[in-house]
């Protein structure tokens, strides 16, 4: 089964980045917050699952390869 996870930049400060995310891009209703300085995430909402996990790494992985944290995207797997 495949499991996919939408995301979009809410705002993006100095020292942190947070995203929106969900299963379906027109209820991304959780958000998460990256620490640019060291590329740790945490979600806003304090439940480490899946969907949070899958989001974090594929948004983490687009700046790795870009140089810019993404204004929006999706994972799938």
């Amino acid at each position: 089964m495949a499991s996919l996870v939408y995301f979009t930049k809410l705002s993006e400060k100095d020292s942190s980045v947070r995203y929106a995310f969900g299963e379906d891009p027109t209820e991304m209703v959780r958000s998460l917050t990256i620490d640019k300085g060291t590329r740790r995430s945490s979600p806003d909402d304090e439940n480490t699952d899946y969907l949070f996990l899958k989001a974090s790494r594929k948004i983490n992985w687009v700046y790795g390869e870009s140089g810019s944290w993404p204004e929006r995207g999706m994972g799938a797997s």
